[in-house]
């Protein structure tokens, strides 16, 4: 093989393992997931999650994710969200978001009989400053012990880029 077209065959190799490196990168910023007992999600449990943010200059999507199992009883589900900023200003949401729909069938994809839905929460949101904001999820539900839920997380991504 002449010297010129190996080394035209090693640029294009190289080149194409930078395009798929690029390709498959993770935009995640944060993704983390929390397993809530069998025997249910009572409404005094909170779930927090530690979120870092090092760049306040981009949009971020912030998605709740819940995976639920065949067993859980209700088409929807509520949430109380607490933000809490890294200079401690707390700020507080309800969520309400469907996981079935009108004829019980199960929303989101599903392995087995556990399903997941990820719900946006926030939408090209910036964040006000770089640091460490706290999220805590409590349920919202009337049940005082909530069955079906198996976990509940959160991802962080730089918007546009999924």
């Amino acid at each position: 093989m002449p010297a010129k077209l190996k080394m035209n065959s090693k640029l294009v190799g190289l080149i194409s393992l930078v395009l798929l490196i690029s390709a498959c990168q993770n935009t995640d910023v944060f993704l983390k997931y929390k397993t809530i007992p069998l025997q249910g999600w009572s409404k005094d449990s909170i779930y927090t999650f530690e979120v870092p943010i090092t760049d306040a200059s981009l949009a971020y999507n912030v998605f709740i994710n819940v995976r639920n199992r065949g067993e859980y009883p209700h088409q929807n589900l509520w949430l109380f969200v607490q933000k809490i900023s890294p200079d401690s200003i707390v700020s507080n949401d309800t969520i309400n978001f469907y996981l079935a729909d009108q004829r019980g069938k199960w929303l989101g994809s599903g392995v087995g009989s556990v399903y997941e839905m990820p719900v946006i929460y926030q939408r090209n949101f910036h964040f006000p400053k770089a640091g460490k904001y706290s999220f805590e999820i409590v349920q919202g539900m009337r049940d005082t012990v909530l069955i079906g839920i198996n976990d509940i997380g959160m991802r962080v991504e730089k918007a546009g880029s999924k």
